[in-house]
């Protein structure tokens, strides 16, 4: 987990992270640098949203955390989520 991810490759991840429920990601209008994570469920309702700095979209780690973060967030919330682990 040295290299620098991907955009594309963090949002592949990201998305499996809160499997059985949809990841939407995009980035801010305003140029500021941040990822906009939204956790939505079946019908469609948001369950969570995450912002992601871009710096820490890259880094493998930072990304690991906030995603166990916001993972641990919906649990204690009462949703299930499939397990998960960062890829290597």
């Amino acid at each position: 987990m040295n290299a620098p991810l991907r955009f594309n490759e963090a949002l592949l991840i990201a998305g499996h992270a809160f499997e059985p429920f949809q990841c939407v990601a995009w980035a801010a209008p305003d140029g500021q640098g941040e990822l906009s994570l939204t956790v939505i469920d079946r019908t469609n309702t948001r369950i969570g949203r995450k912002q992601i700095s871009l710096s820490a979209l890259s880094d493998a780690t930072q990304l690991k955390n906030l995603l166990a973060q916001a993972r641990n967030e919906l649990s204690d919330e009462g949703y299930a989520l499939q397990p998960w682990v960062m890829p290597a």
